[in-house]
């Protein structure tokens, strides 16, 4: 269970007529469903948010996994979640930035490279000292130029989507911003991180950033690589990562609480069995079957699930088409995710073989572990040929070190931390003709032989121990957030991440395809991780789609009391 209470119209569906109408259904009560579901309710519209799960909030939550510690247990940034949106929503959420940006070792020394937030001197001092000297100004210069690229398109999320040309004219308007948009959108990112930085650790701390949750080399022609990185450098226009005191579960919490307020009413334990484009929802509660008639049906789940809901709804009863750039076959097909997710509850953060950068600081932001340039290709390589990469390139993050909060007090007065690990190129296809639970014991053996591979002594030797005697470390897989969280091939971000800009020439004739909320259905839109921009904790999938309605179909309440009408920025 999240840490959450359940309000009073977050209740089971037992009870509820068998038929119901709103003017909006939400299907999935993670963060994006709550956020239009709010903004939605605020501008006079009935909404109802059916959650399969007993609890809201998705992979939002925060849940004790360990006696005493309440880790986020999927996704754990909120970085893409634009203040102006948290303002409209009247969320009190406090981020807790992160003072450095990582560390990483170098395999089989005893040096690391450590990268300051708010020093570059440290910074150039620990690029001599891994013998990078050189690489220290490129690394500086290579962000400077993602610098222009957030600068340019971070105003435009909120918005309706710009032009490619448009988006690149915001490029190439900015101080230093000629070659940017060539250099990160047109070609593949291996080409510029190999012509700006030379070093192997650095080139593969730069190309992390366009891998976690993408199956792709680093000279990828699909340029998934390029995408993935794109939206990691440049939320909230700066780039850095942010996490919520109290960990995800308090984000859940208030758009949960918001969303109730407002006048939404959310069921629980109401799973979803079939879409009807013409306006119905099919679902299926403690209670039994029921169904619910709507004019709007907003999809807070991956695309892939979304097709497979209207192919049961039997794309009948007088769905109308609308137009789309993707067809209803490219919405069945399904993604692969391509990483894993360890957490970990330790008495005690593991010592380095790097006197110089004491464990507190090393471990608070982003730990990489195997994962040099050279090493990504290879993994990349072996996990295409069905292996689990050796060493696995991982990287890890203590939250307890950024936000002690989120630890029983015992748990903190006696040093305790947790440790949350993603790995990178270990994707779905791997799980295939293995058994699960092997796979998932062979995945976690990796996970700790990588990081003993580049620490002063055996992690096994700081993991807590629960009260059965278990060591607290479980490990997630693909499979398990298929299961868990309905993300098809346990793909994060519902399927291939898409720009944040619509083509010259696509047709854009419809205010949800203006938003990048539109399906081939013309009464159902996407609201998840699976519209334009809706990738990773952000908000804008649910802030688009609410929009995409209220542009569509102006509410009792007016233009002028609809989110985001005559404020600065819009």
């Amino acid at each position: 269970m999240t840490e959450q209470t359940q309000s009073p119209d977050a209740r089971p569906a037992a009870g509820y007529p068998a038929t119901d109408d709103a003017d909006v259904v939400v299907i999935g009560g993670g963060h994006n469903g709550l956020v239009a579901a709010t903004l939605l309710a605020r501008a006079g519209r009935s909404v109802t948010v059916l959650e399969r799960a007993d609890h809201v909030g998705g992979a939002t939550v925060s849940e004790e996994v360990f006696p005493g510690a309440r880790i986020s247990r999927y996704s754990y940034l909120v970085s893409l979640f634009p203040q102006e949106l948290l303002d409209e929503l009247g969320l009190e959420l406090e981020l807790v930035p992160r003072r450095y940006s990582s560390y990483t070792p170098v395999p089989g020394t005893s040096d690391g490279l450590l990268v300051d937030n708010h020093d570059a001197r440290a910074t150039r001092a620990s690029f001599d000292t891994i013998g990078d000297a050189d690489d220290a100004a490129r690394f500086a210069d290579f962000y400077a130029r993602t610098s222009t690229l957030a600068a340019a398109l971070w105003p435009t999320m909120m918005g309706p989507l710009p032009r490619r040309a448009e988006a690149r004219a915001l490029v190439a308007a900015l101080p230093g911003g000629a070659g940017v948009w060539e250099d990160f959108v047109e070609r593949p990112l291996g080409e510029v991180v190999e012509r700006s930085v030379g070093s192997d650790l650095a080139r593969g701390v730069v190309l992390t950033d366009a891998l976690i949750g993408t199956f792709a080399g680093a000279h990828d022609p699909s340029l998934e690589q390029n995408r993935c990185f794109l939206y990691h450098v440049i939320g909230r226009g700066t780039g850095a990562w942010d996490v919520p005191r109290g960990g995800m579960g308090r984000l859940a919490d208030a758009l949960a609480d918001a969303a109730r307020e407002a006048g939404a009413r959310i069921v629980v334990s109401a799973e979803v069995t079939a879409v009807s484009p013409g306006g119905s929802v099919a679902y299926r509660g403690p209670g039994g079957a029921a169904e619910l008639r709507a004019g709007r049906i907003l999809a807070n789940v991956a695309p892939a699930v979304l097709a497979r809901l209207v192919a049961a709804g039997g794309d009948s009863a007088g769905g109308d088409a609308a137009p789309s750039t993707r067809s209803a076959a490219a919405f069945a097909a399904v993604p692969e995710g391509a990483q894993a997710k360890v957490n970990l509850l330790l008495t005690r953060l593991p010592r380095l073989r790097d006197f110089g950068a004491p464990p507190e600081i090393a471990f608070s932001g982003t730990f990489h572990a195997n994962e040099g340039y050279a090493h990504l290709e290879a993994a990349r390589a072996a996990a295409a040929a069905g292996r689990i990469p050796e060493p696995l390139p991982l990287e890890t993050y203590c939250h307890s070190l950024s936000d002690p909060s989120i630890l029983a007090p015992e748990l903190r007065r006696s040093g305790h931390h947790t440790m949350t690990v993603f790995t990178l190129h270990t994707p779905h296809r791997l799980l295939a003709g293995r058994d699960r639970e092997e796979y998932r014991a062979q995945l976690q053996a990796a996970v700790l032989r990588s990081l003993n591979s580049v620490l002063a002594e055996p992690i096994e030797g700081c993991i807590a121990t629960g009260p059965d005697g278990a060591p607290c470390i479980e490990t997630r897989t693909t499979a398990d957030l298929e299961d868990s969280l309905g993300m098809p091939g346990g793909n994060i971000f519902h399927g291939p991440l898409s720009w944040p800009f619509a083509e010259d020439d696509e047709p854009l004739e419809t205010s949800a395809a203006r938003w990048g909320v539109e399906t081939p259905w013309e009464r159902v839109l996407l609201c998840g991780a699976g519209s334009r921009r809706g990738g990773g904790v952000s908000g804008l999938g649910g802030w688009a789609a609410a929009r995409a309605i209220l542009d569509a179909e102006p509410g009792p309440t007016g233009p002028t009391t609809e989110p985001g009408a005559g404020r600065p920025g819009r």
